[in-house]
């Protein structure tokens, strides 16, 4: 079931969007060498709750796995995604994987960034670069009447057009709203116009996770996190975003999007710089 969703929905899905990017915000500025992933988690852990929020990464489950112990992901290096924060500590010329959501009055919002510790090599610098931009290419793509494969489709063609970087395909984006994956699965490749037409309401999140060698992955005994089959490095970069007739909007953004794609799109929720807001066509005839 797709649930498409109305202008008071979004408005919820954006105070969620808006914890879980200050919960963000305060990770990025932490990371530094010599800080453990477990103190990242806990500062998430501490924004979050004083939003008066919920963590909707602690304690899921995924397929009958054991439940999830933090409130963050934070994957280090060759991990793509969903590692355990814990003891390890950060060293200089690492990268980390930072992946958080959080859940306002039933409406959740999730998100994730790639950042480097200190000076790292050139070429893993890049990597992050163009990583960060096809999510951003995906989110584009995002526009009423355009096909949900358009949305994997330019980020594929985008990684593919900046050299011979690894796509992960077993995980991608997601629907999201009420739980924090629902219906439509949202792959990171593919030819462009096919699957679900996109309509105003539909909320989604799109994560491309790329890395610099072999694109495949397999899952650590923690029965959590993904590494890359040949240690290469990783980096994976996610947004929550709504269609809407005056195009994407980005839940999960401080502005919206509005500086990286262009605009003043607010879906009638707040937007800071003083961008009108638009109003969407209610979804589903609400």
């Amino acid at each position: 079931m797709i649930h498409l969703k109305s202008q008071a929905e979004i408005a919820k899905m954006r105070e969620a969007g808006l914890v879980v990017a200050a919960a963000l915000e305060a990770v990025r500025a932490a990371i530094a060498p010599g800080v453990t992933t477990a103190d990242l988690d806990a500062i998430a852990e501490r924004v979050i709750r004083d939003a008066g929020a919920t963590s909707n990464f602690k304690g899921y489950k995924a397929g009958g796995d054991t439940p999830y112990p933090a409130t963050i992901c934070a994957s280090v290096n060759d991990e793509v995604v969903h590692g355990i924060p814990g003891k390890r500590a950060l060293r200089e010329g690492d990268v980390i994987s930072v992946d958080c959501g959080a859940v306002v009055d039933g409406w959740h919002g999730d998100s994730a960034f790639t950042a480097a510790v200190g000076e790292v090599d050139p070429a893993i610098a890049r990597m992050l670069d163009v990583c960060e931009e096809s999510m951003w290419r995906g989110i584009s793509a995002g526009v009423v009447g355009g096909r949900l494969s358009d949305i994997g489709n330019a980020v594929e063609s985008y990684v593919r057009s900046q050299g011979d970087y690894g796509i992960v395909e077993e995980y991608g984006g997601h629907g999201i709203g009420t739980a924090m994956h629902q219906e439509p699965h949202v792959p990171n490749h593919g030819r462009p116009g096919k699957g679900l037409r996109l309509q105003s309401g539909l909320t989604l999140a799109v994560e491309p996770m790329i890395m610099m060698g072999d694109r495949r992955v397999f899952t650590l005994d923690d029965n959590w996190t993904v590494s890359t089959v040949d240690a290469s490095w990783a980096a994976h970069f996610e947004h929550t975003f709504a269609v809407t007739p005056d195009g994407p909007l980005v839940l999960t953004a401080p502005d919206l999007g509005v500086a990286r794609l262009g605009g003043a799109v607010t879906g009638g929720v707040s937007a800071p710089g003083g961008h009108a807001p638009v109003t969407p066509a209610a979804p589903g005839g609400r």
